[in-house]
Order: C-alpha cells, then sequence, then structure tokens
C-alpha cells in the first residue's frame, strides 16, 4: 500500500509539473506585440567610415513580437502596452521566415529612402541604383512556388533588363499566356536561374509570374553613407536614420546633448508616415530617458473615417500613451523631415 501511495504521489507531482511547465513555455499560436528598445542611431550609421561621437542621442524605437504562452499572455491581458495577436493578424499568410524576411527589405528600403531625404535636405549629391524586383510573395497558384522564395530579386526575364517594376510588368502582360519564361534572380548576395510557366493571376483576366512585388533599390550618396541596422526589421526607423543621417553630412549638432527618440516611415521626398505600435515605442523611450518624441502627425481623412470610423492617428495616439505613463517627454507632432528638424534647431 505504502508503495503505491509513493508512486501515486510520484505520478501526480510528474504531472502538475508538466502542467506548470506548459502553463508557462507552450507556444499557443499567438503573438504578443510588447515594447521593444529605443536604439542610438550613431552606432547603426558611418558617414565616410565614421560614426557620430557627439553628445546626445537620436534613438529609434522598436516593438517587440514575443510568442505568446498560456501564461504570458494571460498575465498580458488588462496592460495597455501589451497587445495580442493570431498568426494571421500579425504576419497574414507568411509563415515567421518569410514574415521577418519582409521585414528586413522593408528596413533596407528606410535606409535608402532616408538617405535620399537627408542628401536632398542637405543638398548633397546622391545615386540611386536598381537592383530589380524584390519578391513579396509567391502565389500558390504560381509555377515558381518552389523555385522563388520571399526576399529574391528577380534582376531579368528572358535576358530582358528592366528599370522598374512597372517596365517589368508591361513585359509580362505582353507575353504570350502560354509561354515558358527564364528568370534571373539573386538570393542572399548569390546568382541563380529559374523556368517556369505563366499562371492565371488570381482576380484578374491576366496571365502573370504569379508573386507580389516591389521595386529593390539602393541609394549611394556623396560622401558615402552606410547603415547597417543588424537585425531591427521594418520601415518604421525612416525618420530616425534620416536626421542621423542629415545632422552629419550637413555638419549640424541637432542633438545638442539632448536624448531624442521619434517614429515614422521616411519617403526620399521627406514626407513622414504613420506606423504600427506607437504606444509601445512611447514606452520604450521614455524608459531611456527621452526628453523629446517626434510622432508622424498623419492626416485622417473622410477616406480612412469611412473605412475605420475610429482610427486615430499616431500623433493622438502618442500623447494618449504618454498621459498614460505620466512621462515628461514632449510629444511633437511631424509631418515631414522639415518639421523635426525646425523644432531641434528652435530648441537648442
Amino acid at each position: 500500500m505504502r508503495f503505491n501511495k509513493t508512486r501515486n504521489k510520484i505520478f501526480g507531482g510528474i504531472f502538475i509539473f508538466i502542467i506548470v511547465v506548459a502553463f508557462f513555455f507552450t507556444p499557443t499560436g499567438y503573438y504578443l506585440e510588447v515594447p521593444g528598445s529605443a536604439e542610438d542611431t550613431s552606432q547603426f550609421v558611418k558617414v565616410n567610415g565614421k560614426q557620430d561621437k557627439k553628445k546626445g542621442s537620436l534613438l529609434l524605437t522598436t516593438v517587440g513580437i514575443v510568442s505568446g504562452t498560456p501564461f504570458t499572455l494571460l498575465k498580458s491581458l488588462g496592460n495597455n502596452f501589451e497587445t495580442i495577436y493570431s498568426q494571421q493578424d500579425l504576419m497574414g499568410d507568411e509563415n515567421s521566415q518569410q514574415y521577418f524576411q519582409v521585414q528586413k527589405y522593408y528596413m533596407q528600403s528606410a535606409q535608402n529612402s532616408a538617405i535620399q531625404a537627408a542628401y536632398t535636405k542637405a543638398h548633397k549629391s546622391f545615386t540611386k541604383q536598381y537592383l530589380g524586383v524584390y519578391v513579396m510573395d509567391v502565389m500558390d497558384n504560381s509555377d515558381f512556388k518552389n523555385k522563388l522564395e520571399v526576399g529574391d530579386t528577380i534582376t531579368s526575364i528572358n535576358n530582358y533588363h528592366f528599370k522598374s517594376s512597372n517596365q517589368f510588368i508591361k513585359y509580362v502582360k505582353k507575353l504570350n499566356k502560354k509561354a515558358t519564361v527564364r528568370i534571373n534572380f539573386t538570393r542572399n548576395g548569390k546568382k541563380k536561374s529559374a523556368t517556369g510557366k505563366l499562371v492565371k493571376l488570381t482576380g484578374t483576366k491576366r496571365h502573370g509570374l504569379g508573386i507580389t512585388l516591389t521595386d529593390n533599390t539602393k541609394a549611394t550618396g556623396n560622401p558615402p553613407t552606410k547603415i547597417d541596422a543588424g537585425d531591427i526589421g521594418g520601415p518604421s526607423a525612416g525618420l530616425m536614420f534620416t536626421l542621423q543621417v542629415y545632422s552629419q553630412i550637413s555638419k549640424q549638432n541637432l542633438k545638442n546633448g539632448r536624448t531624442i527618440a521619434g517614429t515614422g516611415t521616411i519617403s526620399p521626398d521627406g514626407t513622414v508616415g504613420p506606423i504600427g505600435g506607437i504606444e509601445k515605442k512611447v514606452y520604450a523611450a521614455s524608459a531611456m530617458g527621452a526628453t523629446i518624441f517626434f510622432a508622424p502627425n498623419d492626416p485622417v481623412t473622410k477616406e480612412i473615417k469611412k473605412y475605420d470610423p475610429g482610427y486615430v492617428n499616431n500623433y493622438n495616439l502618442a500623447k494618449r500613451a504618454a498621459k498614460k505613463i505620466h512621462t515628461k517627454m514632449k510629444i511633437v507632432p511631424v509631418k515631414n523631415l522639415d518639421d523635426a528638424i525646425n523644432y531641434l534647431e528652435k530648441t537648442k
């Protein structure tokens, strides 16, 4: 009897242990978006091979994406700075590898736009090199489904080299729908090729490769600027990278010893666009001691209100977040690069 009782206690203990481990560590298929980090852009940017050593910081801000467990999901309930997403809501039809590959492209694109915007503002020359079309998605019915991957860059089709994605699309439109095509592409710096047939594009009467694509370009300035963001992905660091590059190539001390944070996409013409997760970025910036936070002041148009009546723009979301955490950090609205530069110059 004693042996049975002891055995039952052991099995009971093991069972409880398994339940506890599962509660704390088992993935649920859901993800949490949480406050990330605030990183000094000077560590990622080199102009003429040199980093900015002036006092102060221009901080890019990030969100963290973590796999949700029963414990972390339960703990996040009621937390204003943690948001639960299903994999479908967060990544769409992409798997995690494809999702982070696309985020890497967005960062690369943001860096190129930052260089163009900064050099234009500083009246410095730059060149823009067209690399090809970047593969954002490969459709299930595509003949290139297992030949192309998200992140590949197509450089030619049937030895035809194009100068824009529009040129590429027009060329494919003219092909016979029964045509077999050969494409050349690069993957992780290596040249590759593949052959396949055109397929009917869903929702249209046209035939094509069955891919979602965008332009892949590279901007090079004079003096040369190199931006290497490491594992950070997404387009939202565009504004802060632009300010860092501009301050170096124009030799203006925008920081003036201050800790300045912000977020927002950047267009080559200097337009600042909205991003996701701004509340978490306000939290991360405040935790790093920032005194200024630039928030995109994107216009709320009638068209937006029509499709999303409850839409609140980035600037107002940032102000709400700042109020919740009782930070003294100044939330500054910006619509373009000039707004940010003018504010920093006036408040030195």
